[in-house]
């Protein structure tokens, strides 16, 4: 058995939700966090970086020097291949390593992410880099290694240098679609228009409006800017599948004023997520979902389950703290919601927006039950500071998940707060400039905080560690593991 302050805590993803696990953890355990890169890069802001490469560089940074030397935790560039929930051990393939290492743990948190490119294999797309490193040959792009953090600027480059060819041809020579009018379809439209406004652009969607479920409000600004700006726009627009008939797709494309035989000279698929856990087995993972399903299945705990429900690897009958997970899934790699096994309509957790505040509030809570339970086994603590039982905290429906920043490039924006699972649900709280130096200011301070910066942790550090909480759906006296 472990001694206390030498238990081990294994991290898979260094993105957002996968440092706020390791800045929560750091004084507690010894916390060693894998990321298949190098490097992190803020997610939301990555379609600037397409359209204005410089603006990576405000977006990333190395990981290895702010996890070991800042944070204190251990950093292992390499991918996780699987994980044996009976002794406790993860396989992972360290890159520059031809053999796999087995790692044993004590509490292991996932946070591996998504994908964002629902219809290929890999889940490929520009808004995340490729790599896994079977998915890697498979790609559209496997002369670039983007586990490097140059690999990654050479691919922002490349197709930079694709856009300013199709932008010099002259006013209307290259037409663009954009399938998709979600909020990521909203953003990089509006991003080629302003940077590249020789390209002739069209997006659509299958739903009579942009921007899906958020309410209309919103939803109008949007089409009102794009339509200003000279974007053809067409909605109720769904396309065809490719085993359709031919006919159907002609009718399509003569629709979007697109007709054969030219059709478009390059096309941008902007819909959906796709799961990427491959390390995990099958029975811990949906046979539904976005992108076909294979999102880790949790309980209200966060800890991972099987498909009937009960938990996949947890403390053995017979010890102290009997039952308990020892595994969970954070952030965008679980299913995002639970639903009821009474009823599949009927939900226990809502599905949750796959965004960065509600994968660092699941951070938050399963850092809280992984010090929760130590605690429990290894200091015989029944009780926390509040007189309560100690046990798991359970996840709920974050009122922050609700909030929605939609750029219209890099003078406008408008911004959606108090939305829910219900369609057209929240308000257009604030657009226009004021909006676009708002998420700006998001943007910055964030990287900065990811990155260990004081000014980011002073800034937002109470965002979800807040001492009480009055609405949202949280306990009143807050999840901070420092009041146990």
């Amino acid at each position: 058995m472990p001694l206390a302050g030498q238990r081990r805590v294994l991290v898979v993803g260094g993105a957002f939700a996968g440092l706020c696990v390791g800045r929560d953890m750091r004084n507690h355990f010894l916390v060693t966090i894998v990321d298949a890169k190098e490097f992190f890069e803020y997610t939301p802001g990555i379609l600037r970086a397409y359209v204005k490469p410089k603006h990576f560089d405000a977006l990333s940074f190395t990981l290895q020097p702010v996890i070991e030397s800042s944070m204190g935790c251990k950093y292992l560039w390499g991918e996780v291949k699987s994980i044996d929930p009976k002794d406790k051990l993860c396989k992972i393939k360290p890159m520059f390593s031809k053999e796999e290492e087995t790692i044993d743990f004590d509490y292991l948190l996932i946070c591996a992410g998504c994908n964002f490119g629902p219809f290929h294999k890999w889940g490929e797309s520009l808004w995340f880099p490729t790599i896994h490193e079977a998915a890697r040959p498979e790609g559209s792009w496997p002369h670039l290694d983007e586990r490097f953090i140059e690999g990654r600027r050479r691919h922002l480059l490349e197709e930079y240098g694709e856009l300013q060819d199709r932008h010099l041809k002259g006013k209307g020579a290259q037409k663009v679609l954009v399938t998709g009018a979600g909020f990521i379809g909203v953003e990089w439209i509006t991003e080629l228009q302003h940077f590249f406004s020789n390209i002739d652009l069209s997006i659509i969607d299958f739903l009579p409006k942009p921007l899906g479920p958020l309410p209309a409000s919103a939803a109008n600004y949007c089409e009102r800017y794009m339509g200003k700006h000279g974007i053809h726009q067409y909605y109720s627009c769904p396309k065809p599948f490719p085993n359709d008939p031919p006919e159907k797709h002609e009718a399509f494309w003569t629709k979007i004023l697109l007709p054969s035989p030219r059709r478009c000279d390059k096309e941008y698929v902007c819909i959906g997520v796709k799961a990427s856990n491959y390390f995990m087995p099958e029975e811990t993972l949906s046979k539904t979902g976005p992108g076909g399903g294979k999102w880790i299945l949790m309980d209200r705990t966060l800890a991972v389950t099987v498909q009937d429900g009960t938990r996949w690897c947890t403390i053995p009958a017979g010890q102290v703290g009997e039952g308990w997970g020892l595994v969970y899934a954070v952030g965008d790699c679980n299913q995002g919601g639970i639903p009821s096994p009474a009823d599949p309509d009927l939900w226990i957790i809502p599905p949750i927006p796959k965004i960065s505040y509600p994968g660092e509030e699941e951070a938050l809570i399963a850092s809280t039950n992984v010090m929760k339970i130590d605690e429990f086994c290894y200091k015989q603590r029944t009780h926390d500071f509040w007189g309560k039982p100690m046990a798991p905290a359970e996840m709920h429906w974050p009122w922050g998940a609700g909030m929605f920043a939609t750029s219209l490039g890099p003078d406008d924006a408008c911004f959606v707060a108090g939305a829910n699972w219900e369609k057209n649900s929240g308000k257009c709280v604030v657009w226009g400039q004021l909006c676009a130096v708002q998420k700006e200011f998001i943007e910055a301070s964030k990287t900065n905080e990811c990155r260990y910066g004081c000014i980011g942790q002073c800034i937002w550090h109470f965002v979800h560690h807040t001492p009480l909480h009055l609405w949202g759906g949280g306990p009143l006296m807050g999840y901070s593991p420092s009041w146990l």
